[in-house]
């Protein structure tokens, strides 16, 4: 196909330099998103089609997972081809289109990047392979002789992600790295070959109109020198709280002040977003440094309960992070690799006012499919069903996230609820007929409509989006509070009903708000007005 230089979107409100700092970022997973040819799985077309919905939505860009061609040993996340499409999600030009017509709504587009590792069906890596030790192509990779008296034993005892050890021995004797599925061998970022070509894919997808990337393991590229034993087991436990000679090394920051400067050849203001698990928010800062990326996923955030301490220290602790580095704040909820929040915090009553407390944050926000819609994790999917790698696996991860990836209801009353003609790859439950976006559409009740009406008030209002700090009122216990301008969002994360003073007039609320001096439990409002509503 002929590639364009797309233009950079107009400079509107919306667009203008800058953008990431307070823009809403959708997740789409495209397999469950939208089916557009009936065979039961979400493809680019789907995608396109359904484009208009997020803009009513309100919502400033799309980011799309992984639609490379892959055998699909994880969902995508082992890329055989990063210049190519798999069948299953369409064409180059399908991806085309999607960019050009979410520029025409004025939405930005982010793909999805993985960079740690690719397919045992990448085309270096089968070659590497055919060629045998001493090949060129083994210096592309993590290729290491085996320990023991005849090498039978994994090079150092690193645990792969998905459980098991992190090696696999080929046929002629050596082991290859893959700190996820035995599929996925990881890249050796140290060779000027690999940064050479992924400067290239950046280019590739840049060129063809991309306005971002999300960077799958962006902490992972670059593994301590020698590859040491960590020296104990059940490692996936230290995960996000501990140094790992595998995640968060210094030397990733080298490759993503590089692509930095890729990004910045472009106009139109391109992103470079990490999903970076490190010890602490002031790690997570690091990649965010002026001359680096631009984002980073807030897990720390994500992983915090329902706690009014808990959520205020976690708030707290992202804005002081970020501030020196003068990058924005990010705030997410859910995605497809975690238990979807409504589940998570026990009731929709929650993952409602979560909502609404996450998008009163300073920064940029995501909401992952479905999530506009309430929808609960599926906990009940037959193991038959099942493709989650790691479900198959012990001592990984917990192999559940299928659950957070069954197909997104759009219509009907019965499955695949306007998902496609020909049903879906994995099984909707019967009581999402009345979650789907023709159900809720209309009524003000429903989590949709609050969505929607949040995120019309979040662009209105100039002292949302953007910003560093908020400013704490006082409150009672279990109930936050604070101040941006004239806004006020106060939370209930307490199971009763508290008394207040009301800090003025009620823009938005979760839940019912009968008696604007009574702030009922698991509920969030929004409030035009002043003076400070605890004396």
């Amino acid at each position: 196909m002929t590639q364009h230089l797309a233009d950079a979107l107009p400079a509107t409100t919306a667009t203008r330099p800058g953008w990431w700092r307070e823009a809403v970022i959708y997740q789409v997973y495209p397999r469950s998103f939208a089916d557009s040819n009936g065979d039961g799985m979400g493809d680019l077309e789907g995608i396109r089609s359904r484009l208009p919905y997020l803009k009513e939505l309100g919502v400033d860009a799309v980011w799309l997972s992984p639609f490379y061609a892959s055998p699909q040993a994880d969902a995508g996340y082992d890329v055989a081809d990063y210049r190519a499409i798999d069948p299953m999600f369409g064409t180059l030009h399908d991806a085309d289109a999607v960019i050009r017509e979410a520029h025409a709504l004025g939405l930005r587009i982010i793909v999805d990047l993985v960079p740690n590792h690719c397919s045992d069906q990448h085309e270096w890596f089968k070659q590497a392979l055919r060629e045998g030790p001493g090949s060129p192509l083994r210096e592309r990779f993590h290729f290491r002789p085996g320990s023991g008296p005849d090498g039978s034993l994994p090079p150092n005892d690193w645990e792969s992600i998905f459980g098991g050890p992190a090696w696999t021995r080929v046929a002629d004797g050596q082991w290859y790295l893959h700190l996820f599925a035995p599929e996925q061998p990881d890249f050796n970022w140290e060779h000027p070959a690999v940064q050479d070509e992924f400067r290239s894919i950046l280019r590739f997808w840049l060129d063809l109109g991309t306005d971002g990337f999300r960077i799958d393991v962006a902490h992972g590229l670059v593994k301590a020198p020698g590859l040491p034993d960590l020296g104990r087991d059940e490692q996936l436990k230290l995960l996000g709280n501990q140094v790992l000679p595998f995640f968060d090394q210094d030397g990733v920051h080298e490759i993503y002040r590089s692509w930095r400067k890729v990004l910045d050849e472009y106009a139109g203001d391109r992103i470079g977003v990490a999903e970076a698990w490190t010890p602490s928010a002031e790690r997570t800062a690091m990649y965010l440094r002026p001359d680096e990326l631009h984002q980073a996923f807030n897990f720390h955030y994500l992983s915090t309960g329902w706690d009014a301490v808990a959520l205020r220290g976690a708030i707290d602790d992202s804005l002081d992070a970020m501030r020196p580095v003068g990058a924005p704040t990010t705030w997410v909820l859910s995605n497809h690799d975690v238990v979807r929040h409504r589940t998570r915090f026990g009731s929709l009553a929650r993952a409602r006012a979560a909502a609404l407390l996450m998008l009163a944050l300073p920064g940029s926000a995501y909401v992952y499919q479905g999530e506009e819609l309430g929808l609960p994790e599926v906990v009940d999917l037959p193991d038959s069903v099942r493709q989650d790698p790691s479900f198959f696996k012990e001592n990984g991860q917990d192999g559940l996230r299928d659950g957070c990836r069954v197909p997104i209801p759009w219509s009907g009353t019965e499955a695949p609820y306007g998902f496609g003609d020909g049903g879906s790859w994995l099984p909707q439950p019967a009581e999402w007929a009345a979650l789907s976006v023709e159900a809720q559409t209309g009524d003000p009740g429903s989590t949709l409509e609050l969505y929607r009406a949040a995120l019309r008030i979040r662009r209105e209002r100039p002292e949302l989006g953007a910003g560093d700090a908020v400013e704490w009122l006082e409150a009672p216990a279990g109930v936050l509070a604070f101040r941006r301008g004239a806004f006020v969002c106060t939370v209930n994360t307490t199971g009763e009903a508290v008394r207040m003073t009301p800090p003025g007039s009620v823009l938005l609320a979760s839940g019912d708000v009968t008696d604007p001096g009574v702030l009922e439990a698991d509920t969030a409002v929004w409030w035009q007005g002043w003076p400070p509503p605890f004396g």
